[in-house]
């Protein structure tokens, strides 16, 4: 393809889109100026959101449509060596773009944004907004260099307010010919479950985190208070083959916060050097007026790791859990299992998202582990206390006994 008003340095693109296979499921291809394809997928998509409406929020699903093509902003980046993209548009203005890097031995998506249209009234009705919102988030899509990731089996992206879920798929990139390669890497969902699972290694536990107190703030004042000690525990395979299991303590104080404020949604984000992202997402239930814990994100740096960049999401929680205008507040060490390799420990914690008073902390709702704390304190004494009456009762008997065996000269 030639430049318009004459050659250019770099050749331009040409892209490709192939018909469609199963159902919905569509072959797309991006190719190099040379006519040599770099990026191969075949997939078959669902969309799912939350967006806002006059009447409230709205959950909105919807497919990757047959007539979805792939835009000319897609790349085979420098020389077929560096960041690629594929970046697929359908319906009124909505793409899905992967981004994907690569080393010496493997490749990965490392990136997913999905940017929606909620001007597209056929696909959000109603909606209280317009415009192109954006939705991203790191993937576990990856493969060793010249073999395909194949993953029958489901595969979700959590975006905070959106989910991708991938079905029968095949992706490639950084091709060595134009089509997808025999060998494949299967993702861990399509791999049967192993019977001995390998014992991770035990290491010595960190001191507790230190307890800090973090606050979002928005247009409309505080929407967050949180005062805690966050602490890491996640499972991964070093380099030398090993599965491991370790926690990290995040230090506030070599550490940067943030987040956003809106009506269905309060996000507490935190980095640092290693910890590129942690993402605490809280919602609010209107019908039932409770505000809780529902997603995290992370996104840390493992410099012994086989894999160096370890990513986990869940966006199904349900935690931290109080009455909106209400405090959750828990003395007690709480483990959050997020993910099969993933769980926050969370250390005195004290929080409060949504109709926050200024700085302070509205009233206490106790979590039932330190209910349970306070009641075994009182369960022992109260036995203790049985156990001596029962004692004095058996003295006094006794001692009338021994009385009743003397007579009067």
């Amino acid at each position: 393809m030639e430049a318009p008003g004459g050659a250019r340095r770099r050749p331009l693109l040409l892209l490709l889109f192939a018909g469609l296979v199963h159902g919905v499921s569509a072959v797309f291809v991006v190719k190099d100026g040379n006519g040599t394809a770099c990026i191969m997928a075949d997939f078959s998509a669902t969309f799912l959101t939350s967006y806002d409406t006059r009447s409230g929020p709205q959950n909105k699903s919807f497919e990757l449509p047959a007539g979805a093509e792939v835009s000319n902003s897609s790349s085979c980046g420098k020389e077929n060596a560096s960041d690629s993209s594929l970046v697929i548009t359908f319906g009124r203005g909505h793409t899905l773009t992967l981004t994907f890097t690569r080393n010496a031995t493997r490749y990965k998506v490392q990136l997913m944004r999905f940017a929606y249209n909620l001007s597209d009234t056929d696909t959000f009705p109603n909606s209280s907004f317009t415009g192109v919102k954006t939705a991203e988030s790191a993937t576990d899509i990856k493969a060793d260099v010249n073999t395909t990731y194949r993953c029958v089996s489901e595969t979700q992206v959590h975006m905070g307010s959106v989910t991708v879920t991938l079905r029968d798929a095949a992706i490639q990139a950084y091709l060595s010919s134009s089509n997808f390669s025999r060998a494949e890497t299967r993702c861990e969902q399509d791999l049967p479950t192993p019977t001995t699972p390998p014992q991770p290694s035990p290491t010595p536990a960190p001191s507790s985190p230190v307890v800090f107190r973090y606050n979002v703030s928005g247009s409309n004042g505080t929407c967050l208070l949180a005062s805690m000690g966050l602490q890491l525990n996640v499972t991964y395979r070093t380099v030398d083959n090993k599965t491991v299991t370790r926690e990290f303590n995040v230090n506030p104080n070599k550490t940067t916060f943030g987040g956003n404020c809106s009506t269905t949604l309060v996000t507490l984000s935190l980095s640092s050097e290693n910890l590129l992202l942690l993402v605490l997402q809280f919602v609010m239930n209107e019908s039932s007026s409770k505000v809780f814990l529902q997603g995290v994100q992370l996104n840390l740096t493992l410099p012994d790791a086989e894999d160096v960049s370890f990513t986990a999401t869940n966006s199904s929680l349900r935690a931290l859990q109080a009455t909106a205008g209400n405090s959750y507040k828990c003395n007690t060490e709480q483990r959050l299992q997020v993910t099969s390799t993933f769980s926050l420990n969370l250390f005195r914690v004290w929080v409060q998202a949504f109709r926050v008073d200024g700085d302070k902390f509205g009233p206490v709702e106790e979590c039932q582990l330190d209910e349970n704390s306070m009641l075994i304190p009182i369960a022992v004494g109260g036995a203790l206390a049985g156990l001596v009456l029962i004692v004095l009762l058996a003295y006094l008997i006794g001692r009338k006994r021994s009385h009743a065996g003397y007579q009067t000269i």
